[in-house]
C-alpha cells in the first residue's frame, strides 16, 4: 500500500468572485456528494444518473444568502476501483457546478478522493490523508480559503462524514435518506 497526495479540488468558474465577496476568516458549508447532493445510486458519474436530493438547490441557495462558502467534499473510490476515471469525474463534476450556476446557487469547489485502502487498482489502492474518514479534504479546504471551520458546518450520510469534520473541528449533521425535502431545509438550523 503506498501513501498519496491530495487531488487538487475542481474550482467553480465563479470561485473567484465568491472568495472575493467574502472577507477572511470565511465560513463554509461543506456537503458530501452521494447521498447529500445527489441520490446515491451507486457510482454516480454521469448525467443521465443523477437525481437531485429533494432541496438541496434550497439549502446551498440559503447558505449562500448567509454567507457560506458551499464545498463539496467526496470519497470517489470508483476511480480507484475502475469504474471510471479522472477525466469523466471532473466532466461530470463541471456538469453538476454548471447544474447548480443555472440556478443562481454556485458552489465553490468540488474536493474529491479516488483512493482506497482495500479496493482500489494500482496507485489509487492507498492509504491517504483525503478518504473520509480523514479530514484531508476539509483541512486542505480551510488553509486555502481562509475559512474558520468552527463557524462552518458539514451535512453527511454516513458515520466517516461526521469523524472527518470532527477532526477538522467543524460542526456536522448527519443527514437520513428520510429526512430528504423537508428534513433537508431542517438542516438550514445548523447554519447561523
Amino acid at each position: 500500500m503506498s501513501t498519496a497526495h491530495i487531488r487538487a479540488p475542481y474550482m467553480d468558474p465563479s470561485a473567484d468572485a465568491q472568495l472575493a465577496s467574502l472577507p477572511v476568516p470565511r465560513k463554509a458549508l461543506f456537503l458530501d456528494r452521494d447521498g447529500v447532493v445527489n441520490i446515491n445510486h451507486g457510482y454516480v458519474h454521469t448525467p443521465a444518473n443523477t437525481d437531485w436530493v429533494p432541496g438541496i438547490f434550497e439549502l446551498v441557495a440559503d447558505a449562500h444568502a448567509r454567507g457560506y462558502l458551499p464545498i463539496v467534499v467526496t470519497n470517489q473510490a470508483g476511480i480507484g476501483r475502475g469504474l471510471y476515471d479522472e477525466v469523466a469525474f471532473l466532466a461530470y463534476t463541471a456538469w453538476m457546478h454548471a447544474q447548480f450556476a443555472a440556478r443562481n446557487t454556485p458552489l465553490l469547489a468540488t474536493f474529491w478522493c479516488p483512493h482506497h485502502p482495500d479496493a482500489g487498482n494500482g496507485d489509487y489502492r492507498a492509504d491517504c490523508m483525503c478518504r473520509k474518514p480523514a479530514p484531508g479534504m476539509l483541512l486542505d479546504a480551510i488553509a486555502r480559503y481562509g475559512i474558520d471551520p468552527a463557524q462552518s458546518s458539514m451535512i453527511g450520510d454516513k458515520q466517516g462524514d461526521l469523524e472527518a469534520a470532527a477532526a477538522a473541528g467543524v460542526p456536522a449533521r448527519l443527514l437520513h435518506e428520510q429526512d430528504w425535502g423537508s428534513g433537508l431545509a431542517g438542516m438550514l438550523s445548523i447554519l447561523s
